[in-house]
């Protein structure tokens, strides 16, 4: 999840990841879902495709539970685009193998193989990440599994700029009855000028979401206390714009050590319906 710095320009070429010996990032993750018997599908959204991967659970309080991974590699460093972004450590993906309900993982556009679809660009998992097309899109792909799982309402997870996401999606999604984000970067523009990176041009900023009182009641953002990429401070102050409850974890990271909690957290969102 690392843009450009200010004096780097975004016309530089992309290159490819070159890992000899390796499976792709997207290979990895295909198969990871089938080892846990996820079902993987290719939904079209509003102007892209998205893979979306579903376990088969049952559905619980009608609610339907969706996760959106986090930025993975956009960048090899701060002046080469990947030519593949999808991450190589789908916190997310891991997590949602501690279900016990009804789940689906939601690919954003231009991930896990679908880099060359029309209209993906590099500016869709740089600048443009969080661009209104790409909230819109992620939307109708929810609404397709929650008819196609028989939900009635939603509830939303994210893992930094995932969480951005899930933010996003409230305005889109009304269904939505939970929000929980991990790490979340939660307003772009102050993440920009922590790091001196580049503006992202063309993408919405989660913190000018305002929830809706009932989903600020159900919304909790989780902050690792030794988060280097996105400092707790940050979030918290993000967090208190946009609402919600929040909680620092000592001990945690960006990446670590989320699996171990999650169970609580996903028994709290169980025994608040």
């Amino acid at each position: 999840m690392r843009p450009t710095r200010r004096h780097s320009a975004l016309s530089i070429v992309a290159v490819a990841v070159v890992i000899a010996g390796c499976r792709t990032p997207s290979a990895k993750i295909d198969r990871f879902a089938a080892e846990h018997a996820f079902e993987r599908d290719v939904v079209a959204g509003e102007a892209f495709r998205h893979v979306v991967l579903r376990n088969h659970l049952p559905l619980l309080h009608s609610a339907l539970h969706v996760y959106i991974e986090g930025d993975g590699t956009p960048f090899l460093n701060p002046t080469t685009v990947a030519v593949d972004p999808t991450p190589l450590q789908p916190l997310m993906l891991h997590l949602m193998t501690l279900e016990r309900q009804r789940a689906v993982y939601v690919g954003r556009p231009c991930y896990l193989g679908f880099r060359t679809d029309k209209p993906c660009n590099a500016g869709y998992w740089t600048l443009r990440r969080f661009s209104p097309e790409v909230v819109a899109s992620m939307a109708v792909v929810i609404r397709s599994e929650m008819r196609r799982a028989g939900a009635s309402s939603v509830q939303l997870f994210g893992h930094s700029g995932g969480a951005a996401l899930v933010v996003l999606l409230t305005r889109e999604l009304p269904e939505a009855n939970a929000l929980v984000t991990i790490a979340g970067n939660l307003d772009t523009d102050a993440w920009v000028q922590w790091h001196e990176f580049t503006p992202l041009a063309g993408s919405l900023n989660p913190v000018d979401v305002v929830l809706a009182p009932a989903l600020a009641g159900r919304t909790d953002h989780y902050i690792g206390a030794d988060d280097k990429a996105l400092p707790a401070s940050l979030i918290r102050h993000a967090a208190e714009r946009i609402g919600g409850r929040v909680h620092e974890i000592a001990g945690y990271s960006h990446q670590c050590c989320w699996e171990n909690l999650w169970p609580s957290v996903l028994a709290s969102e169980a025994n608040s319906e």
